[in-house]
Formats: C-alpha cells, sequence, structure tokens
C-alpha cells in the first residue's frame, strides 16, 4: 500500500509538471499570438477605414499624389497630432481658421474641399495613420513582397498585396497542440480515477495515437474539415469571376503613359463612350489614324506597332493613302509592301540594310502575323480589326452606366481605373465588387455646382445643408444603393 501511495504521488506529481509547463507554454503562445493580434487588427481596421473614406482621393501606395496629397509621412509633415485629427475630421474649419498647413494643402490642390469626416474616433484615425505608415514603408502585418517586374516597370504577374495565411496557419498549429495537450491531461487524470478506483484492474493509459484516433478527435477533425472547407468555398464563389490586377499583354504594345501621360491626351478622346453612352469603347483603328496617319514612327517601338494598325486596315504609309482592294490582297504581297515600308525607314535611320537590319525586319514582320492572326481559330487573314483583349469585365446582371459616372457624376476616370496615364500595359486597378461601388456610392459627395442633372435635389438638401441638419449629400442620400440602380 505505501509504494501504490508512492507511485499515485509520484504520478500525480508528474502530471502536474507537464500540466504547469503545458499552461506556461500555451500562456506564452496566446501571449504572442495576442499582441500579433492585437496589431494584424488594427492595421486591418485601418485598411478597411482608408478604403472605405480615403481611398477616392489618396493613392493606395501612399507615395505618389492623386486627387490628394501622398499620404505616406503626413504624420511628420504635420508634426501635431492634434492638428492632423482636426484636419481630417474637418479641413474646413482648420482652412477657414488660417492653419498654415491646411491652406498650403488647400491652395497646393486647386482650393478643393476634403470630406469631413466628424464621425471618425481618435482610435479610428490612429489606425488609418499606422496603415499608411506601414504601407508606405513596405512593412504591414501580414503583407507579402510586391510581385516581380518583367524589367520594364510592370508587374510580372498579379496578386494579392498581402496575405493573412501564415497567421491563420500560426494559430491553427497553436489550436491544434493545445487539443493535444488537454487530450492528454485529461487521459493522465482518467488514468488517475481509475487506479485509485480500480487497482490493478485499472486500464492502461491511452498512447497518443488511440488518442488521435478516438471518437472525439476525429468527429472534431470532420467538423474543423466542413468548417473550412465551407469556408474556402464560399470566399472563392464571392471572387469567383474578380481579376483585380489581371493584366494581360496586347496585341499591339499602345503606352497609355506615352499617350494619356507625355502627351496629355484626354480620355474621352480615345473612349469617346465614356461621356455620352453605357460603354466607354474600345477605340477604332480610325481613331488611332488621327495622329498616326502623320505620326508613322513610334517613339518607343518605330514602326514595329504602328505597322500592325496599317496591315490591320490596309493603309499604305509610303504612298500615305489606303490600298485598293485590300481584303483582296494575299499574305504575300501584304507582306512586301509593309516589309518595304519598314525596310525603308530602317535604311534611313543606318544608311544601309545590314545584317541587323535583316533580323529587325523578319521579327517586326513576326510581330504584325502574330498580333492579327490566330492560328488556333484558324483565322491567318491580316486584313480586319484588331482584337484587344478585354480587361474590365462585369457580370451580365449588374448594370454600369459610363456616362452618368463621368458626365453628371463628373467621376476621375483615375478613381475606378487608377493612374492610367503611368501604365505602359494597362491592368485592372479596382475590384469591381458590388461592396467596393456601394463603398463608393456612401463616400462620393455629389457635385452640385452647375449640374443641372441634380436640379431636382439642390433645393432640398440646400436647405438641410443650411440648417446644419447634414454637412454634405452623398450619391447615398440620392438612391445610389437602391438595388434596382444597379439590378433591374
Amino acid at each position: 500500500m505505501l509504494l501504490s501511495s508512492f507511485e499515485d504521488n509520484h504520478l500525480a506529481k508528474m502530471i502536474y509538471n507537464r500540466l504547469t509547463n503545458s499552461i506556461l507554454v500555451l500562456l506564452f503562445s496566446i501571449s504572442l499570438t495576442s499582441l500579433f493580434g492585437q496589431d494584424q487588427a488594427a492595421i486591418e481596421a485601418g485598411k478597411t477605414l482608408f478604403k472605405n473614406k480615403c481611398a477616392s482621393c489618396h493613392n493606395k501606395d501612399m507615395k505618389s499624389k492623386m486627387t490628394g496629397p501622398a499620404l505616406g509621412g503626413a504624420q511628420e509633415r504635420w508634426g501635431d497630432d492634434v492638428a492632423l485629427y482636426s484636419w481630417i475630421r474637418n479641413s474646413a474649419a482648420m482652412v477657414s481658421k488660417g492653419h498654415p498647413r491646411a491652406v498650403a494643402i488647400f491652395n497646393e490642390f486647386n482650393k478643393g474641399v476634403m470630406t469631413a469626416f466628424p464621425e471618425l474616433t481618435d482610435a479610428d484615425i490612429a489606425n488609418i495613420i499606422g496603415y499608411i505608415n506601414c504601407t508606405a514603408a513596405g512593412n504591414c502585418p501580414g503583407d507579402t513582397p510586391p510581385p516581380p517586374t518583367d524589367g520594364g516597370g510592370t508587374t510580372a504577374s498579379s496578386g494579392n498585396s498581402g496575405s493573412n495565411t501564415m497567421l491563420y496557419v500560426f494559430l491553427f498549429v497553436i489550436l491544434a497542440l493545445l487539443a493535444v495537450i488537454l487530450a492528454r491531461i485529461i487521459g493522465n487524470l482518467n488514468h488517475i480515477a481509475a487506479v485509485k478506483e480500480l487497482g490493478a484492474e485499472a486500464p492502461a493509459r491511452k498512447t497518443l495515437a488511440e488518442i488521435l484516433t478516438s471518437k472525439g478527435m476525429v468527429s472534431f477533425a470532420i467538423f474543423a474539415l466542413i468548417v473550412f472547407g465551407g469556408y474556402f468555398t464560399v470566399r472563392n464563389a464571392i471572387n469567383l469571376g474578380r481579376q483585380q490586377g489581371y493584366q494581360p499583354e496586347q496585341p499591339i504594345k499602345f503606352s497609355h503613359a506615352t499617350h494619356a501621360g507625355v502627351h496629355k491626351i484626354d480620355c474621352n478622346y480615345c473612349h469617346d463612350g465614356a461621356r455620352r453612352s453605357k460603354q466607354s469603347v474600345i477605340p477604332a483603328a480610325n481613331t488611332c489614324m488621327n495622329c498616326h496617319k502623320a505620326i508613322k514612327v513610334g517613339s518607343q517601338y518605330g514602326t514595329a506597332e504602328l505597322t500592325k494598325i496599317y496591315a490591320s486596315i490596309g493603309y499604305d504609309p509610303k504612298g500615305d493613302t489606303l490600298i485598293k482592294n485590300y481584303d483582296k490582297k494575299t499574305d504575300k504581297e501584304i507582306e512586301a509592301l509593309y516589309k518595304g515600308w519598314i525596310s525603308e525607314n530602317y535604311i534611313t535611320e543606318k544608311g544601309k540594310m545590314d545584317s541587323e537590319g535583316e533580323a529587325l525586319l523578319a521579327s517586326q514582320w513576326d510581330g504584325i502575323v502574330a498580333s492579327l492572326t490566330d492560328k488556333e481559330s484558324g483565322d491567318t487573314k491580316i486584313q480586319g480589326p484588331i482584337e484587344w483583349v478585354r480587361i474590365h469585365n462585369l457580370p451580365d446582371h449588374v448594370y454600369f452606366n459610363h456616362a452618368q459616372h463621368v458626365t453628371v457624376g463628373k467621376v476621375a476616370c483615375q478613381n475606378c481605373h487608377g493612374k492610367v496615364e503611368e501604365m505602359d500595359v494597362v491592368k485592372q486597378y479596382s475590384p469591381l465588387s458590388m461592396g467596393w461601388c456601394i463603398n463608393c456610392h456612401r463616400q462620393t459627395e455629389v457635385k452640385f455646382a452647375d449640374n443641372k442633372y441634380y436640379d431636382n435635389y439642390y433645393e432640398m438638401y440646400h436647405e438641410q445643408i443650411k440648417d446644419n441638419k447634414r454637412n454634405k449629400v452623398t450619391v447615398e442620400d440620392i438612391g445610389g444603393t437602391e438595388c434596382q440602380k444597379c439590378h433591374y
């Protein structure tokens, strides 16, 4: 009996030590997770607030100007959190009081009034600033490094800017470890109770393998599988059809950075439909020819890309005229014509045709054939429209009208499409999700000034603003979040 009591005490002490060590490990892990989770939660909250309140006017890289200034380093530039918080809540009041920093920003950005956010708490603003600072520094928790570039400054592949995958894996490992520890503790305690009650007839303690294959553990595994499977199924279903960051190669290397950026061509000149119809329309080749009938050699690619336009419509750049019966020309005749044009320009530039010129000639002609024909579909005819690759595509059940936003709402193209004037290869800048659209309608103010489209609303809302019943009118206030606006 004395030996049995000694064994029981020894076993109890051993279990107590294991339990103490396990609890210490668990508490340390939970503390570490809590600290990381709190920081992550604050950044995520700031990210959500930034998207809902700031993203329509401020560049999300925090380093470039957009409608408003670059926000990276704003805290240091202001040097006074009280003034900065006041500016964010009500910029107009700061300007009217003559605050030097507020007046300077107001004047720099064409005296545009920043939306007031009196509803933001100090914690909200702190979270936004935290997200701004870590984004500008490139070290936000959960962020992944930017995707590699192809050498020309464009991203080689699209991807999400940040991911919580590692956090989820870490939490899962902690929970799994906790489950195993608790299972072992329960098993040992049950064994002690059985030994005291049954003595030598007590069953042997379960091994770890027996615990992991027990009915309870198998049931838990099945439950976890259903929960995680359901979560990822719903998540992937929600993201179905969304392609933010999609940046396909086009048949012609058209650089928006050159046309809209360097040469300042208005978006509505080429995409004429954006101001007068539902679709923005892809410009036809005759729009290109308005300029490229005179500008026949590109500043970046020479004759390589412009000749593709000429070959598609049958324009003879040497004779400065359209080719008669072009649709009846053979591939050999077309090849001879445009190779002659390319070689003539090369000789003019280099003085003679050499081996480098021959290689260039062959390469550019192969590029024309590859861009204007599609061997997979059996279309080997060079003559015909340029088949651009569509980037932005809303579901069929969604109604979106460009003219309503561009002409009536006076929304800048960059709000939805990003800084296209800096893109050599255009990509989808925004998610174009329903939540993204609704948030925009909730925060975008209606522009009443010199806008006859809102005459029916102006008097009512003007009186409410005058009586201090409201300080702004958003698209939501005039029905911009009603289901029938986009789904009819």
